[in-house]
């Protein structure tokens, strides 16, 4: 087993339809706006950005997310990530009742050294600290949505 790589999934029940749900989240440099772990975006061109993060754990994780698939009719955003984590993450955007299911998959490799040397003992400490800042996130974008 890698200890280093990680595959998450979240689902995010929210209060619009999918288009309103595809045209915010397909605005990354706002994330920060409404999710309080995404600290930074800072946009190189049209298709790529550096990012930075930090949840409950007192370090941040930046990363390069260069866009790989932006599908409005599928609801898809994609991204490719290189940086502290290498690999993969994406948002589908589908209807759900009245509402939007906004899921998110991603899978990675932790490169950053520290997170690196405490591989075995911190995965569930660092499992925990995501699972926090997705939480966030889905009620920062909620909130977020209910007031536009």
């Amino acid at each position: 087993m890698d200890w280093n790589r990680y595959r998450f999934r979240s689902l995010w029940p929210l209060p619009a339809p999918p288009a309103t749900v595809y045209e915010v989240l397909a605005r990354p440099e706002d994330y920060p706006r409404w999710w309080r772990a995404v600290r930074e975006v800072n946009r190189l061109d049209d298709t790529t950005g550096v990012i930075r993060i930090r949840s409950v754990l007192p370090y941040d994780i930046t990363f390069t997310a260069r866009e790989v698939r932006r599908d409005p009719a599928a609801g898809v955003l994609e991204i490719a990530m290189t940086g502290d984590l290498e690999g993969w993450a994406r948002w589908t955007v589908t209807a759900d009742g009245a509402g939007s299911l906004a899921r998110y998959d991603q899978v990675v490799t932790v490169t950053k050294p520290l997170m690196r040397r405490l591989a075995v003992p911190g995965r569930p400490v660092f499992r925990a600290n995501h699972a926090l800042m997705m939480r966030s996130g889905r009620r920062g974008l909620a909130g977020h949505l209910r007031a536009v």
